[in-house]
C-alpha cells in the first residue's frame, strides 16, 4: 500500500475552497488510474505550536508504481492542474509506503 498526503493551508477564500474541491476537485480525483480508495476533510487540528491547515487530502494506491503511474497520466495532469483554482494558500504533497507490523 502506498498513501499520498495533501495538506491545504488556509486559503483566502474558504468558501470557495470548499465549493471548488467538493464540486470540481474530488471529481477529478477520482478519475485518477489505480486509486484504490481517498478521502478528504476541513476539520483539521494541529497539535499546539504545530502548523494550522486548512484541509487534508489522503489518497490509497497498490505501490508506489501505482501512484507515480496516475500522476503521471493525463488524469493526474489534470488534478495537478487545477490545485491553483482553489488552493491560494498552497498545498504540501507528501507520498509514503505503508508499513505495517
Amino acid at each position: 500500500m502506498h498513501k499520498m498526503i495533501v495538506l491545504y493551508p488556509a486559503p483566502t477564500d474558504p468558501d470557495h475552497f470548499r465549493e471548488y474541491y467538493v464540486s470540481t476537485h474530488v471529481p477529478l480525483v477520482a478519475k485518477l488510474p489505480g486509486i484504490l480508495a481517498w478521502r478528504y476533510s476541513f476539520d483539521v487540528k494541529s497539535a499546539p505550536g504545530a502548523p494550522e491547515y486548512f484541509a487534508i487530502f489522503e489518497a490509497d494506491f497498490a505501490d508506489g508504481a501505482a501512484m507515480g503511474a496516475a500522476m503521471g497520466s493525463p488524469e493526474g495532469a489534470a488534478v495537478r492542474a487545477d490545485v491553483t483554482n482553489y488552493a491560494s494558500g498552497g498545498s504540501f504533497v507528501l507520498n509514503y509506503a505503508v508499513q505495517t507490523s
